[in-house]
């Protein structure tokens, strides 16, 4: 590829930022430099207060800021907001707020890693976008700023000058795909190789979503026999056995679960085979035993309903534990 004009690639660092949501994607564009043969991109970090010196991260270490919002820059080519791990519902400095909204806009392409969606969201540069944060984020992003078209499994996403990544060390897919977008394939390639990262990652960022118990929800009665469900996933759980349980009609019981559950018995269901069906993976019970002892048909039936739930295969959700 020809010769072009060096880009800035800046990563905004707000207090309590994720250490790896700042380092994790300068060092596949610093990588990117070195495969490329030749100075692409020139690397900084905008701290938010030069007052306040060093910006502290989440694990204590400190990052130097090569800018602040207060100083004056040469034209942003990418700009990406980095994420904290106890960022808060709505940022209270409102004068970070202004800068990315005045900001953002000049550059060629801006986004975040994991919460800073957050805060991109509260400027309001992610309406109307398609976008994704962290797991543990993506419903109180939706919530708070319903105007966002929110992707909770994507490790990355791209929306017109938008781009965003998941939780953390998808930074660095989200880092290898610009790279890929400015310099082509083979040199990403090469980038991924050499830092020992997937350079397309299977699957998506919800097969590594916390595990737990489902809670049962709605009255009492139904919190008994979705508890009972939870402790016998095995057993056949058809609306007509768990209507009869209760002494209610098909009808009258598929209603009531629907309005107090905020799901049908159905979904409710395979949502706690599907959770039980991880923890004896993560085990490594074969997928065949799994779908017997999660009351699903069989091996077939277990992969199907998996990778429609978490996005990817039983066996491949699998490895990751081995």
């Amino acid at each position: 590829m020809g010769k072009s004009k060096v880009k800035i690639i800046a990563i905004l660092a707000p207090p309590g930022v994720q250490l790896l949501d700042v380092c994790g994607p300068l060092d596949v564009f610093a990588e990117a430099n070195v495969q490329a043969g030749r100075h692409v991109y020139t690397l900084t970090v905008i701290g938010t207060d030069r007052k306040a010196g060093p910006v502290r991260s989440s694990s204590g270490i400190s990052i130097v800021a090569d800018y602040t919002m207060r100083d004056q820059m040469e034209t942003i080519d990418t700009l990406l907001v980095a994420g904290c791990p106890d960022l808060p519902e709505r940022i209270l400095d409102e004068k970070l707020v202004d800068w990315l909204r005045a900001t953002a806009p000049s550059a060629r392409r801006f986004g975040s890693v994991c919460s800073g969606a957050l805060i991109l969201a509260q400027a309001g540069l992610l309406d109307g976008k398609r976008v994704t944060t962290h797991w543990s984020v993506a419903k109180r992003l939706q919530q708070l700023y319903p105007k966002i078209n929110v992707e909770a499994d994507a490790i990355h996403t791209r929306d017109g000058r938008v781009r965003t990544a998941a939780g953390v060390t998808a930074g660095l897919d989200l880092a290898l795909a610009l790279v890929e977008e400015d310099l082509g394939r083979d040199i990403a390639i090469a980038v991924a190789n050499q830092l020992v990262m997937y350079f397309k990652r299977p699957g998506g960022q919800l097969q590594f979503s916390s595990k737990g118990e489902i809670k049962a929800a709605g009255r009492s009665t139904l919190q008994e026999v979705q508890r009972y469900i939870a402790a016998n996933p095995h057993l056949d759980h058809s609306v007509a056995n768990l209507a009869e349980r209760l002494g209610l009609s098909e009808r009258h019981f598929a209603r009531l679960f629907h309005n107090e559950v905020g799901m049908t018995p159905a979904v409710w269901v395979e949502q706690v085979r599907i959770e039980a069906a991880r923890r004896l993976l993560e085990s490594n019970m074969s997928p065949k035993q799994v779908a017997l002892e999660c009351g699903f048909a069989n091996a077939d039936t277990l992969r199907r309903a998996f990778v429609k739930q978490v996005g990817v295969s039983p066996a491949t959700y699998q490895k990751n534990f081995r």
